[in-house]
């Protein structure tokens, strides 16, 4: 049942309601209970929005966001978190797939770049209205109800905005939608794409909206999704427009009796950093904005220190320029300082001094940057009792003085019954603008700044340098185009490939220094394969097996597996990474062995970001291979692309350590012939073989991904070197299996995992202390093990000798098995390794003292 405002019980009428009949009916809340934030889990329709007025025949009525941060100071907190909400309920639509999102101009660029950042988003770009020569435009569309109507796209270089990534559209509210289908009808002719998913605070369509956006969608073969925080319906009363344009004629820019004073500074921001989503902003990005973000915010609070010290703060920022200023402001409240947010306009609203009524006070100003006739607009900017944003269901009605903001706890609120007092003054403006909007008309009679020191204020202004689009260009020249399943750079070299064009991984999951071999015929029969391989007529990397699927019965021994693990599992990726991190750093690219150590890679990184949101870890799949070294042209990419320093190799296990030692001279021969060094420390889950340093277990223990091939390794096969088909600037390659897809079970492996981190965070601390106490040194153990069993059994290389869970599994899942030694008849962890066993006929015979639970002996097909 839908309800209106005054329905709810706890709300004053607003004006707008009371005087011209506009209602605002809730009907479904759509919150994210259990996550601890500034803003409540569920909020209805009346405590996001507010009813405003404006003089527009064509829409006489204007929505007021009570957590956007645009009309109404708002803690920046409660800005952050209704994003951060947003953000949550569009991972939900997604899944753990890639995703480009779009923020559109100018209310909803800072909610779009909140709700990226939330979700990781491979890229994120915002409608402008405010064309840069330097950078090309892509497309655009346009707007019907908003007073600037035309929305230009301009991400640099257009690669990172154009590929077949889901996309996440951004608005602030959902009216009708048709701003909403208009772009998504343009940008699918532009790029055309599978998903779609509009996200926004409120969603106020008719049943007669929805059904449009149903149609589209069948009409571009794709889905729409769309979420919100609440949804509801406006009714407005007959004649509103009329009704409106014949109320007072506002009175703006208000006049004290002695002007403000005015103080000005440049923030530091480095040229080659994007300040915001105007030319998109890459999930590669993150790092260095928020180091750059700190160093702003750190000369903020110094200037504030200097200058007025004590004083609560009002950040505004510039129409576009939202997201930025609401993060310093972020930083400002965190650390102590009273502080509320919002930004200036270009849409002019009907400001009225009534209780109840939202925009209690308004500036009209001369537009900073060129644009004559069109003047820009800001409201409130003041500090009063009542409002610090959305509060669950109650939304305390503010004293006449203004609909504003207060830094001070709920309870505090009815002992000031009017205006605060400070003390030492009213809050500071801190006005944050980018260099194209530093101009004379800035700070000329009828500008923003001599409106504000006119009313009284003070003014401290930021001039934020904003980022060149041809440095953007230049830094991201390597940015593989997403849309390509294969691609070269311009220069001819080798880039990276990503999901979901090659493999079934996200995007931002890894990317894969692999050749796309796809459409290549290189399965071979396995006995034949085998006997090739051991004659010396081929080696193993030069074809590929037939991939072996295993029965349901096996399958679902693995799902059985995977529940019964996922927390060992988990533990062991947790103190991996927390060990990696304890002692190289947090500034580190992960590059996994493909593909045993890609899934640990991948389950590293989500550990990382988990505990560490701002940590941007690339990762990095690449290839070894025994007896023929690392892919020199992948350290190539890694070497120019990233420090070498920070690289950091990830493998799933180690068996007798054959791969430990091809890693290290491998890297050592790179070097050697003038390539850059690298570390040669293998980070492994598992390390029963006893041949590095840096593990999560040394237990010899059933590793989920080991049960089975690509269906369990985002659908990418081994990798291959064959000189028919790797070409010298080539990277090695790999097929992608296409055609697995309904067996594929890599998300459901990196979910079940990732989903048990929060039951074994409290251990991982003791885990990794006792391992930086333990003494690691390598002792080969694993090796000399081996060789003891191939003298036992007479078996002629110790290449056939494969030691440990995931070796044996291998065995029995791609070579031609000759026998399994297990330590334990029974052991439950080796139910899969018995079942295949039994599938390929091979005989399993008890060695008691095995060093490994278990191992694999492959036959020697030339006796």
């Amino acid at each position: 049942m839908s309800q209106t405002a005054a329905e709810l019980g706890q709300h004053r009428i607003p004006w707008a309601t009371q005087v011209l009949g506009i209602e605002l009916h809730h009907e479904q809340a759509h919150g994210h209970p259990g996550s601890e934030s500034a803003l409540p889990a569920v909020s209805s329709i009346s405590a996001l929005i507010q009813p405003g007025l404006r003089r527009n025949p064509r829409r006489a009525h204007l929505l007021v966001s009570t957590v956007l941060g645009k009309h109404l100071p708002t803690d920046p907190r409660v800005v952050l978190a209704a994003g951060d909400h947003l953000g949550d309920l569009v991972h939900a639509a997604l899944g753990e797939r890639g995703a480009v999102v779009l923020g559109f101009a100018e209310t909803a660029t800072g909610l779009g770049h909140t709700v990226a950042a939330r979700i990781g988003a491979y890229c994120y770009l915002h409608s402008t209205r405010r064309a840069a020569a330097a950078a090309d435009t892509l497309t655009g569309f346009e707007e019907g109800h908003s007073h600037a109507t035309s929305h230009l796209l301009q991400p640099v270089p257009a690669g990172i905005f154009v590929n077949d990534l889901p996309l996440v559209l951004v608005d602030d509210e959902i009216s009708t939608g048709a701003t909403a289908i208009d772009a998504v009808r343009a940008l699918h002719a532009f790029a055309p794409r599978a998903h779609y998913v509009l996200a926004a605070l409120v969603d106020m369509r008719t049943a007669d909206d929805r059904a449009v956006f149903d149609t589209v969608a069948a009409e571009l073969g794709a889905t729409i999704d769309t979420v919100c925080l609440a949804s509801g319906r406006t009714v407005l009363p007959e004649g509103l427009p009329k009704a409106v344009a014949a109320l007072p004629e506002p009175e703006l820019n208000p006049v004290a009796e002695q002007p403000g004073v005015f103080v000005r500074g440049m923030l530091p921001w480095p040229g080659s950093v994007p300040e915001g989503g105007r030319h998109g902003i890459l999930s590669s990005d993150a790092a260095a904005f928020e180091s750059a973000l700190a160093e702003a915010a750190a000369t903020v609070r110094g200037w504030l220190a200097a200058d007025f010290a004590g004083r609560p703060v009002i950040v505004l920022g510039h129409e576009e320029l939202m997201y930025l200023p609401l993060r310093i402001a972020v930083e400002l409240a965190e650390s102590g300082t009273p502080t509320r947010f919002q930004t200036t306009t270009r849409s002019p609203a009907y400001v009225l001094d009534e209780p109840g009524y939202p925009l209690r006070r308004g500036f009209r100003f001369h537009a900073p940057e060129p644009d004559p006739g069109q003047p820009r607009y800001l409201y409130n900017a003041r500090w009063s009792p009542g409002f610090a944003g959305a509060t669950g269901d109650v939304v305390a009605e503010p004293p006449a003085a203004d609909f504003a903001s207060v830094d001070i706890d709920a309870r505090d609120v009815e002992s000031f019954p009017g205006e605060l007092d400070f003390g030492s003054g009213g809050p500071v403006l801190l006005v944050v603008i980018d260099s194209p909007a530093d101009t004379p008309e800035l700070v000329a009679d009828g500008g923003l700044i001599d409106v504000l020191t006119a009313s009284g204020a003070d003014v401290l202004l930021a001039v934020l340098p904003d980022a060149d689009p041809r440095q953007l260009h230049a830094g991201r020249s390597r940015v593989a185009d997403l849309s390509e399943s294969v691609v070269t750079s311009k220069a001819g070299r080798a880039v990276p490939l990503y999901g979901p064009e090659f493999g079934s991984y996200a995007a931002e999951e890894v990317g894969w220094l692999l050749k796309d071999l796809s459409d290549v015929d290189l399965e071979a029969d396995v006995a034949e394969r085998e006997r090739k391989i051991q004659a010396g007529n081929a080696h193993y990397a030069e074809s590929l097996p037939i991939e072996y699927q295993p029965d349901a019965s096996y399958r679902m021994l693995f799902d059985e597996v995977l529940a019964a693990s996922a927390e060992r599992l988990a533990l062991a990726v947790a103190t991996v990474s927390e060990l990696v991190v304890a002692e190289r750093g947090d500034d580190i690219v992960l590059v996994s062995l493909a593909r045993a150590g890609t899934p640990i890679g991948v389950l590293m990184r989500r550990w990382l970001r988990s505990r560490r949101p701002s940590l941007e870890v690339p990762h990095y799949a690449v290839s070894i291979v025994r007896d023929r070294g690392i892919d020199a042209v992948a350290l190539d990419y890694l070497a120019e692309h990233h420090d070498p320093a920070s690289v950091v190799f990830v493998d799933g296990w180690t068996g007798k350590g054959a791969i430990t030692r091809e890693l290290t001279e491998a890297l050592d021969a790179y070097h050697a012939a003038g390539g850059a060094r690298f570390d040669d420390e293998l980070a492994v889950l598992a390390d029963p073989g006893h041949c590095v340093r840096t593990y999560g277990t040394r237990d010899d223990f059933l590793i989920a991904s080991a049960c089975l091939n690509s269906t369990v390794s985002g659908l990418i096969s081994r990798t291959v070197l064959n000189d028919t088909l790797i070409g010298p600037g080539d990277f090695h390659g790999a097929k992608y299996y296409r055609e697995l897809v309904d067996v594929d079970v890599s998300g459901r492996l990196l979910d079940t995992v990732s989903g048990a981190f929060d039951a074994v965070c409290d251990q991982v601390a003791a885990e990794v202390a006792a391992l930086r106490a333990s003494d690691r040194t390598p002792t080969w153990a694993g090796w000399a093990s081996v060789e003891n069993v191939r003298a036992q059994y007479g078996i002629a290389s110790v290449n056939f000798v494969k030691p440990g869970v995931g070796e044996t599994t291998r065995v029995l899942l791609r070579r031609v098995p000759w026998r399994v030694l297990v330590r334990e008849a029974d052991a439950p962890e080796h139910a899969h390794i018995r079942m295949l066993a039994a599938a390929r006929g091979v005989p399993v015979e008890v060695v008691a003292d095995l060093a490994y639970s278990c191992m694999g002996l492959i036959k020697d097909v030339q006796q």
